[in-house]
C-alpha cells in the first residue's frame, strides 16, 4: 500500500469538559495508516499554563486507531487534564492521516464536531 499522509498533524484546540450528560464528553484523535508497518505515535500536549504532556499509542499498519483523550494516560499513569485548553502536535514514526474530533455533552444539546488536523 502507498504511504498517504504526514508524519506530523497540529491540532490547535483540545478541550475536554469535566461536565457530561447521557455520553462522556471527550476529544479523539483519529488516525488512518496506510503504510505497511506499525506506525508509532507521539501525542504532545501544550498548555496555556503549565509544561507539555506526552502521551504514546500505535496504530497497526493498514488499520485506523481512535484514540480517545479522556482515556489514554501518560508514562506516569496521568490522564489529561479537564476544563484546560491544550494543543496537540501528533507525530508519527510513519505517514498518516489524522483527524479531530470532540463530543461535549456538558449542555442539554449534545454537540458533535471533528475537522481534519493540520497537516506539517
Amino acid at each position: 500500500m502507498e504511504s498517504i499522509g504526514k508524519t506530523k498533524w497540529i491540532i490547535p484546540d483540545g478541550y475536554i469538559s469535566s461536565k457530561s450528560g447521557s455520553q462522556t464528553s471527550h476529544d479523539a484523535v483519529c488516525v488512518l495508516n496506510l503504510c505497511g508497518k506499525e506506525a508509532k505515535i507521539t501525542l504532545t500536549l501544550y498548555f496555556e499554563d503549565r509544561d507539555p504532556i506526552t502521551f504514546r499509542s500505535t496504530c497497526p499498519a493498514e488499520r485506523t486507531h481512535h484514540i480517545r483523550m479522556d482515556k489514554i494516560t501518560d508514562k506516569n499513569g496521568n490522564l489529561v487534564p479537564r476544563d484546560t485548553p491544550y494543543a496537540i502536535l501528533v507525530e508519527s514514526s510513519c505517514p498518516i492521516v489524522a483527524q479531530y474530533s470532540r463530543l461535549d455533552t456538558s449542555a442539554s444539546d449534545t454537540a458533535l464536531m471533528t475537522t481534519i488536523a493540520f497537516p506539517v
